[in-house]
């Protein structure tokens, strides 16, 4: 298992969540990400894109005008 980051900041809807599934399609099942976004949208899609498709989030927080949502990979 291993932690990885993703920069989505000043990306707008829908950039933070494609680029999240990119990053996805690379890593490993039990694999952490990090997406950190100042999209305010991202704190809801990002979750949601997860739940349909098998990636469980671990952690979603905002401060400074930055959302983070912390995920571990699913079964892709």
């Amino acid at each position: 298992m291993s932690h990885h980051e993703l920069d989505a900041r000043h990306l707008l809807c829908p950039m933070p969540v494609i680029r999240a599934q990119q990053q996805v399609a690379r890593l490993r099942p039990g694999d952490t990400l990090v997406v950190r976004a100042t999209d305010p949208g991202a704190l809801h899609d990002i979750p949601a894109w997860c739940r349909l498709h098998g990636h469980e989030v671990l952690a979603t927080t905002t401060e400074s005008g930055e959302v983070r949502v912390t995920l571990r990979v699913g079964n892709q």
